[in-house]
């Protein structure tokens, strides 16, 4: 039986080092994926083709495997995040009080569908079911601040001062 040889690190980035660790903590086995996926995601903010490759080569399960486990977990992202990020709630309450509105504007304002980020990736615009914030519907996320009882013209400000300010 011929002895496993790991993989070297894809770069001298410190943030290698963490990832490995996941993976070592395991035993290198490839039940540690998913956390292991998990480490990349929160040390780069999401997973390339060069990293879920690393992954699947040094845990030996297929490329396939890694690459379904990625794209099905909601969590995972492949591309790099946006500088900003708007996050309407279209949950019932939001939706009744005119979420709808607020996705059209931002949409049209931006160019691009809900769901999307900006070409220059500066901004990334989604949706989400429910933020837990009922009371104040309609309610946004910019970034990771909660905005409530968000009128259209409030929200297209925050778009205008991301893109001029950025």
């Amino acid at each position: 039986m011929q002895a496993y040889s790991m993989p070297p690190l894809p770069s001298d980035d410190k943030r290698w080092r963490i990832v490995n660790g996941t993976m070592r903590r395991h035993g290198y086995n490839r039940h540690a994926l998913i956390e292991t996926l998990h480490t990349v995601q929160s040390s780069f903010g999401y997973l390339d083709e060069g990293a879920i490759r690393f992954v699947a080569k040094s845990l030996r399960v297929p490329l396939s495997q890694a690459y379904g486990v990625a794209t099905f977990y909601h969590h995972f992202s492949l591309k790099a995040p946006s500088k900003h990020t708007c996050t309407v709630c279209i949950g019932t309450a939001c939706y009744i009080k005119g979420a709808d509105k607020l996705v059209v504007a931002a949409e049209k304002q931006l160019h691009i569908k809900a769901g999307k980020s900006t070409p220059d990736g500066n901004i990334a615009l989604m949706t989400a079911r429910c933020v837990g914030a009922c009371g104040r519907a309609p309610v946004m996320l910019a970034d990771e601040e909660l905005v409530g009882l968000i009128e259209p013209a409030q929200l297209l400000e925050q778009l205008e001062r991301w893109t001029v300010n950025d």
